[in-house]
């Protein structure tokens, strides 16, 4: 037995903005005398937009009403509605995410995308789809080696490090060929990050003043060297963690990656070089040049890419999507999807007194969360249980009972347990709450600050699709 969704991908970028249709294949992977075990086993695209050059309202602002026209046409001509989407992402992405409507022009587009399509930002996602649209997450797994993938965009970099398949790393810094923009033969803008770094250069670089290629080169080789800093190939100055995204998780690399990948619009002069230095305008191909000639290239293997500047959307498209364990215990089908639901994990004490029938610490926290967040509702994510027997279940069942008094009158109980004994404690809770749905989801793994949405059932209800997601603006 197998399905599959249609997914939507859209990247509105620094510099560009695309979108990518997908077909993501879900089937049960487990044999006929087996639990049913439900996953993706594979994304076909069916169509590739355009490229648009992300329109700007003004130096602060997304035009917003261009990008809804485009995304518009591009569905006219993939043959789609939006009624017809099942999953997906909206990604706002590098300096685009600290504009001041990023979060208005994400839901705008969500909702015009389609009624699953999710609007999210923040680099820590984008560097993960970004290395899994470059396929790089597939080359680390394929020979069981450490990769790490380069995305650098007009704004920023995006660093995500895979060993065997799994992530081992991520981060991300304010570097990228849109920093420094150029105009006949002038600079017309020099972003504040750039400048820090022109400063550490003795570089005097404003706008107005004369576009030359070799103060321009010294700036790109520094930031080529800041990202060799960031790797682990050149020893680490001050000024790398100064250029380093403010929003991103601080990256700490256990050993450094046994191949390099790059990806964003940068990465095409960097596996195609140009010395046509400002044919977009700006510092890009430069920077790709100075990336080629620095120990980025010298002291590590560096291996293609399958995707460049299309990475980012085709991972959104075809990569944020994961499937819940087939043991879940789920609400009618109509009040499907779900959005923008918070991952609350509770502390260790009250996780482990739940364990033990005792949901008053859980409840406690559980009102904290709610009015910190102002959200309607949360997940309760258990992390600590890995094969509780029924006492146990039946224990977590009374606690979480009781937990559910810090949640809205009638609001939905929803719980997910990373490992697989949801229909368990789903059909136990079941039988002790009262006056509101529950929703109890396994095999899923969420972090404090994510957010989850959740689709429709597949296969029968064997399952549902879910999206994991960190919504971060600048």
């Amino acid at each position: 037995m197998d399905t599959s969704m249609l997914s939507v991908g859209i990247d509105i970028g620094t510099s560009t903005t695309s979108m990518v249709v997908s077909r993501l294949n879900v089937q049960n992977t487990a044999s006929c005398f087996s639990v049913p075990r439900v996953a993706i086993t594979g994304a076909d695209i069916v169509y590739r937009s355009s490229i648009l050059q992300t329109p700007q309202a003004d130096g602060d602002r997304i035009d917003a009403d261009a990008v809804a026209a485009f995304l518009a046409e591009e569905y006219r001509r993939a043959g789609i509605t939006p009624e017809q989407v099942q999953t997906g992402a909206v990604i706002i992405t590098g300096e685009s995410s600290r504009k001041e409507n990023a979060a208005l022009v994400t839901q705008r587009m969500s909702s015009l995308a389609g009624e699953f399509v999710v609007a999210t930002a923040g680099p820590d996602l984008e560097s993960i789809i970004a290395a899994k649209g470059a396929g790089t997450a597939q080359y680390s797994e394929e020979h069981a080696c450490r990769a790490a993938n380069l995305d650098i965009g007009g704004g920023t970099t995006n660093i995500a490090l895979f060993h065997s398949g799994q992530l081992e790393a991520k981060g991300c810094w304010d570097i990228g060929g849109r920093l420094v923009r150029v105009a006949e033969g002038a600079v017309t803008y020099v972003s504040p990050r750039a400048a820090v770094v022109a400063d550490s250069l003795g570089l005097s670089l404003h706008p107005g003043c004369r576009a030359d290629v070799t103060q321009l080169r010294r700036l790109t080789d520094r930031m080529a060297q800041l990202l060799a800093e960031a790797m682990g190939l050149a020893p680490e100055t001050p000024l790398c963690r100064m250029v380093e995204t403010r929003e991103a998780t601080p990256m700490a690399l256990e050993r450094r990656a046994d191949c390099l990948s790059f990806s964003g619009g940068v990465a095409n002069y960097i596996y195609e070089p140009s010395e046509d230095w400002f044919r977009h305008g700006d510092i890009g191909p430069l920077l790709a040049d100075s990336i080629r000639r620095s120990v980025l290239f010298t002291g590590c293997k560096v291996i293609p890419a399958r995707e460049t500047i299309r990475a980012t959307v085709i991972g959104a498209g075809a990569y944020t999507t994961t499937v819940s364990g087939s043991t879940i215990d789920c609400v009618r089908e109509e009040l499907l999807p779900m959005k923008n639901l918070p991952a609350f994990v509770p502390g260790k004490g009250a996780e482990e007194a739940a364990g033990r029938g005792d949901g008053q610490a859980l409840e406690e926290e559980a009102r904290w969360f709610l009015q910190e967040s102002a959200a309607d509702n949360l997940v309760f994510c258990l992390k600590r249980f890995r094969q509780p027997g029924y006492a146990q279940v039946c224990a977590l069942a009374d606690a979480l009972t009781r937990a559910a008094e810090a949640l809205p009158p009638g609001a939905p109980l929803l719980v997910l347990t990373e490992q697989d004994y949801a229909k368990a404690l789903g059909q136990a809770l079941r039988r002790r709450v009262r006056g509101r749905e529950v929703v109890c989801i396994d095999s899923v793994r969420a972090e404090q600050g994510d957010y989850l949405d959740l689709g429709r059932p597949l296969l029968g209800g064997l399952a549902l699709p879910v999206v994991v997601k960190t919504l971060i603006f600048g």
